[in-house]
């Protein structure tokens, strides 16, 4: 068996139980992670997005629910729910039609913020066995700026559906495979960037409940789905959905990358010093963009598939993910500067690993970079993070690497737990009490 001395799993640290001065550091990551987040939720942020999401969360709080998707919104089911909380907990969104007001920022940017403290909690609880980087995970996210920018500055919501994919994997690694499903059909009705977090799931699910559980998974997360859009079948939500996404994905979001520093944006910004290329013309014979990068995706999810099947552990399964949201980042045209924020998430339990601690940290400062050069809070440092730069197609190249690295790493690793002696850490089911994380 490996010990838990491995210093490829954890830097040469030992499992230890947890001790009252790990308790107050976490508890300290928590509260200055919160303290520094409620500072920025006044700050203006990137007001074209969030004025359109006070509007919709404005149509919540005067129009019917169910009628929700008779407005553009582009997000599946469990963020209406989100807006709707919001508008009831935050009565201004009577009268707000934008962001204009504090109330108003402060409320919109909330959820996020709190899905940052449930991001620190569960990469803590998946390190929890090694106390010293369990607390130093913690605090990376209460201060590394991708987390807290995204959500308190920016705005943006994609804490909360990493957080609930997150939570699936916990799930699934302490064996509950059924109310795993159901949450990672949650993160998927949260945004639909949620997918290339799911793609492992398939495998992990197959490797420890076989096809019969594959598909009884599969029975309950799609009641799950059916459960979430209920609200809205009446008013024929679902369709309107599509149609709003299909409209967004074939119109104002149809180009090679939208400020994603991937291999899409080196083709679209040299030659054309930003401008933004379609992805629907034609560019291999009658093959265009967006089809080769689905059928590159598709491609690369058979070894990620594979690698989680033959060593369905804790490990393998949040490298899986990882890489399975790195080569879609990667591949897939339309995308985002941040839609690589999960792969640093699902990486950030793996930092005790000397393999994977200098590939988080390269990319938790390629994403921070990304999206500093989006939307920049700080004018002074402008020309140092700019899409305008050729610095970005620099990054873009080292965003590549990084992901080939992990797909390396996960093949390379990937070996049935008889072959590879695994430890206690790696395979699902509760802890002993003593190295559990005090409540």
């Amino acid at each position: 068996m490996a010990s838990d001395a491995d210093p490829t799993r954890g830097g040469g640290e030992t499992s230890r139980p947890w001790t009252k001065r790990d308790r107050v550091l976490l508890g300290a990551a928590v509260g200055v992670g919160l303290l520094l987040r409620f500072a920025l939720l006044p700050t203006t942020g990137v007001h074209q997005d969030m004025d359109e999401f006070a509007l919709w969360i404005h149509h919540t709080a005067v129009e019917p629910f169910g009628q929700l998707y008779r407005t553009d919104i582009t997000f599946p089911p469990v963020m209406a729910d989100v807006f709707w909380a919001v508008g009831r907990l935050a009565p201004i969104f009577e009268t707000a039609t934008d962001s204009s007001s504090e109330a108003a920022r402060v409320a919109l940017k909330l959820p996020a913020t709190l899905a940052d403290l449930g991001i620190a909690l569960g990469v803590a609880f998946l390190l929890r066995r090694r106390p010293g980087w369990a607390v130093l995970a913690a605090w990376a996210v209460a201060l590394f700026p991708l987390f807290w920018y995204l959500s308190a500055w920016w705005g943006q919501f994609e804490s909360i559906y990493v957080l609930f994919g997150l939570l699936a994997a916990i799930l699934a690694i302490e064996g509950r495979m059924g109310p795993s499903a159901v949450v990672l059909a949650v993160a998927l009705m949260t945004k639909p960037q949620a997918l290339p977090i799911a793609v492992p799931f398939l495998a992990f699910y197959l490797a420890r409940l076989g096809p019969r559980g594959v598909l009884r998974m599969a029975l309950i997360g799609g009641a799950t789905i059916v459960v979430l859009w209920l609200p809205f079948v009446g008013d024929g939500g679902p369709l309107r959905y599509v149609a709003n996404l299909a409209a967004y994905q074939g119109d104002d979001f149809a180009v090679l990358s939208l400020r994603a520093w991937n291999p899409w944006w080196i083709l679209q910004a040299a030659p054309t010093r930003g401008a933004f290329l379609s992805d629907l013309s034609p560019l291999v014979g009658p093959l265009t963009p967006r089809v080769i990068g689905f059928a590159l995706a598709a491609l690369i999810s058979v070894p990620i598939l594979v690698a989680t099947y033959r060593s369905p552990t804790q490990r393998t399964l949040l490298l899986a993910v990882a890489t399975s949201v790195l080569a879609a980042f990667t591949v897939l045209t339309t995308m985002h500067e941040r839609y690589i924020y999960a792969a640093v998430v699902f990486l950030l339990p793996l930092v005790a690993d000397r393999r994977l601690r200098v590939v988080w940290i390269v990319l938790g400062l390629l994403a921070t970079a990304s999206i500093l050069a989006t939307a920049p809070a700080f004018p002074e440092l402008w020309q140092l993070f700019s899409n305008e730069s050729p610095t970005s197609y620099a990054w873009a190249a080292v965003e590549l690497g990084i992901f080939v690295v992990c797909l390396w790493e996960l093949v390379r690793s990937a070996r049935t737990p008889a072959e590879k002696g695994l430890s206690a850490e790696d395979l699902p089911g509760p802890m002993s009490k003593g190295n559990q994380i005090p409540a």
